[in-house]
This record gives C-alpha cells, structure tokens and sequence, in this order.
C-alpha cells in the first residue's frame, strides 16, 4: 500500500479509555473543531496538543508549524505519555494531537489536508476503539483500522472515514515532523521558531 502504513499492534486501548472516562465532560469541552471544520461536523474531539496562536503572526492556522500542548490535556497523562515515546521511537517533532471521537453511523467527509503545517507533518492513529474496524480510505486505497492498532497515512492525499459499527469509534490522532525536516521547518517559519516548545 502507498498511502497506509501499520506501526504497531497490540497497544492496550484501556488505559487512555480510562483517563477519557475520568474526565467529566471530556466531549463536551472543546467544539471548535465540529463547529469551524465542515467535513469534521459529526465528530467529538478532545485537543491534546494545537497550534501555538502566539506564532501565527498573520499566518492561516494550516500555515503553522509551532504547537503546544493544551491545558486540558494535563488530565490525559497516559496519552501525553504514549506521544512523547512515539515522536522519540520515530526520530520526530510532536505536532498537533487530539482524541476523536466518531459515533456510529457518523462519518468524516471527502477533504485533504491542505497547508504547510500538513507538508511538513506524518499523519497517524492510533484506534482505541472500533466495534467493526474503522474504515479509511485514501486516493483509492482502503484499511479497516482495528483495536489497539497504530497507523499511519498519507493525508495529502483526498480521505475520508465512516464509523459504520454500533457504538462510538475513538482514535488518537496525532502529526508528527520528522527531526530530519527541523531546519526546514525553521526556514520556513524564521530561524528562531522553536517547532516543539519544552
């Protein structure tokens, strides 16, 4: 396949299941992202990591590279946990994050990813829960994505996804810059953008 790549199996879901169900409201909080992005209108999300509003300087968000973890997301410390390792075991810069939630019979609509910060980023998931798989598809190409797996996938290309089982489907999602693209990253932004501040 050119578009989907299978990382790895086998990741325990509960954990980051449980830090969801501790938090009172997870879905409720954030709801921009249904609200401003049209082709996301049927999902919940939980935002781990955005873009640095401090860095856009007149630049369109897709335009910018610098990201932050959000406040909320001191209550998910498994996931923040598991972001790190995963941006460390791929050589890479963490990007923006969040938790999405599609429920059944919902889906997300035909649409690329379209601006610098998404040249510059890999895209992956992470499935925490899918009662049928959860169907993707990419230019031509097709996956069903199940539990505990990670993915990535080319979101350059036009995508979409259908939630057609029987009871929420939960991912991660989650970009990552590979350290190998740091300088042009700072190029592109200015020589003293810092693209993953401590």
């Amino acid at each position: 396949m050119r578009f989907f790549k299978l990382i790895q199996s086998g990741i325990d879901p509960q954990p980051f299941l449980s830090e969801i169900a501790a938090v009172e409201g997870a879905w409720d909080a954030a709801t921009g992202r249904q609200a401003k992005i049209a082709v996301q209108r049927e999902a919940l999300s939980i935002p781990l990591r955005g873009a640095r509003r401090s860095a856009m300087a007149g630049r369109e968000v897709r335009d910018v590279l610098e990201s932050r973890w959000t406040t909320g997301s001191a209550s998910y410390p498994v996931a923040r946990a598991f972001l790190e390792q995963a941006a460390e075991a791929l050589e890479s810069q963490l990007g923006r994050a969040k938790i999405v939630c599609l429920p059944a019979g919902h889906r997300v609509y035909p649409h690329i990813d379209r601006g610098r910060y998404y040249e510059m980023h890999n895209r992956y998931h992470v499935v925490l829960v899918s009662t049928q798989g959860s169907w993707l598809k990419a230019a031509d190409e097709e996956v069903r994505m199940q539990t505990g797996q990670w993915w990535w996938f080319d979101n350059d290309q036009i995508h979409e996804a259908r939630n057609e089982g029987t009871a929420d489907r939960i991912h991660m999602i989650f970009d990552l810059l590979p350290n190998h693209r740091l300088e042009e990253a700072r190029a592109a932004m200015g020589a003293e953008v810092e693209v993953t501040p401590a």
